[in-house]
């Protein structure tokens, strides 16, 4: 592993770290991954969003964008993480799998229609 870069922690290991006490509300992969990004990019205060996009994007996108912000000397990793995301096509994959089963979706009504 190069040096800097960051490693995703093992399902095993957060459960050894999991409080009940402490931690009731993170119960999911994906949560523990979102608080796990809000940790590294220094935005606690959005950790939210952060599993929203645990929950909603490849995790292969995700870990490549938080390399590049572990990698860059910026005081908003959070702002440079969107960034890149953005860059990255994350949203455009999304928009046209909505658009297409939309169409399908349209198409099947039109077809239903008996006559």
């Amino acid at each position: 592993m190069k040096t800097g870069q960051t490693s995703i922690p093992s399902v095993g290991d957060i459960l050894l770290k999991f409080n009940p006490l402490e931690d009731k509300y993170i119960s999911r992969e994906f949560q523990s991954y979102g608080y796990y990004l809000s940790e590294k990019l220094n935005d606690m205060k959005h950790k939210s969003l952060y599993m929203r996009l645990a929950k909603t994007l490849p995790r292969s996108i995700l870990e490549k964008a938080l390399s590049y912000c572990m990698d860059a000397k910026s005081s908003r990793k959070g702002a440079l993480f969107m960034w890149k995301l953005k860059e990255m096509g994350a949203w455009n994959t999304s928009a046209k799998r909505k658009a297409e089963s939309e169409k399908v979706k349209n198409k099947k009504q039109v077809e239903d229609i008996p006559f």
